[in-house]
């Protein structure tokens, strides 16, 4: 059963509520109980209905319907034409590293904190299975091998946060709100009467926070394995997983939070950095974006603006 929960703050509301597998909120600057309400009510509802769309867990939505069609042609709705067009482009972008088909690693990685590795046997006989390119996709049919599946588990909260930050400002202009959905967050202004909103980034290696972002307007996106991860002879591994071999990427950074226009750009951009490995922190030069990156051996990078209080 959906709840949500709106507490009274010193400058406005929180709203929360649970969805996909994430506590979620809203910060909404507002003196009006029932404004506070109403943003809450559009978010949750936004979230609970993308999370049930397009979820690979469902068994009744047009995800499903695409696994189980053997190979026959599916025809997607709009919106998830739009998502297909959009992780199609991803995967043209980083040269076939940003691929939805490659969810079928979770039957043998299980990122857990133990340190059950799977074989290389195991992995081999999973590889057939991944590769976006093997998919044919002329919007709106979408055509799935047999046994291949997609999952939209690295876009789908990062939309979310998006689709219902358009929600808010469509039916409660004027009022400043951030959005926050498991740490992946959007902003459509400052509060009145500051520059920015501050935001903790939680530190992947040791607990509580390491820093603090000042967000202005625009998406905050997350990656790390603080709590996804396996341990085997000593050796850390990632839960960031090459589609191309199928293991773990070496030497990726423990966490990277990126700051975009939109939540999905920095959510891409933030995948794409731990998908880089060692390399993460040029990646995100040469996207002359804001980030943060915090790496294995406790080391901090950053190309933010000075915290100022």
């Amino acid at each position: 059963m959906h709840t949500t929960d709106l507490k009274r703050l010193n400058t406005g509301y929180v709203g929360s509520f649970s969805a996909m597998a994430s506590p979620c909120e809203i910060l909404i600057e507002t003196d009006d109980e029932s404004v506070a309400q109403k943003a809450l009510r559009l978010v949750s509802t936004e979230a609970w209905r993308i999370e049930a769309k397009y979820s690979r867990y469902s068994t009744d939505n047009i995800i499903h319907q695409i696994h189980s069609a053997q190979g026959l042609p599916v025809k997607a709705n709009e919106e998830l034409a739009g998502l297909l067009d959009f992780a199609s482009n991803c995967y043209a972008l980083s040269d076939g590293l940003f691929d939805i088909t490659s969810g079928v690693l979770r039957k043998i990685w299980r990122f857990d904190g133990g340190h059950a590795i799977p074989s290389q046997k195991q992995i081999s006989e999973l590889l057939p299975l991944i590769g976006w390119n093997k998919v044919k996709w002329d919007s709106p049919y979408i055509t799935l091998p047999i046994d291949m599946q997609i999952d939209l588990g690295g876009i789908g909260k990062e939309y979310a946060v998006d689709r219902s930050a358009i929600l808010v400002k469509q039916n409660i202009p004027d009022v400043a709100f951030m959005i926050n959905f498991g740490g992946d967050l959007y902003a459509n202004k400052p509060p009145t009467g500051k520059n920015y909103w501050q935001i903790g980034v939680e530190s992947a290696k040791k607990s509580g926070i390491s820093d603090v972002v000042q967000l202005k307007v625009g998406g905050v996106a997350t990656s790390g394995d603080a709590n996804r991860y396996l341990i085997k002879s000593g050796i850390r591994y990632s839960h960031v997983l090459n589609p191309k071999t199928g293991w773990p990427v070496k030497d990726a950074p423990r966490s990277v939070s990126v700051l975009a226009n939109t939540c999905v750009e920095a959510g891409f951009l933030t995948t794409m950095a731990m998908l880089h490995g060692e390399e993460a922190e040029h990646f995100l030069d040469m996207q002359g974006v804001m980030y943060w990156v915090e790496y294995a051996s406790g080391s901090i990078s950053t190309a933010l603006p000075p915290a100022t209080s």
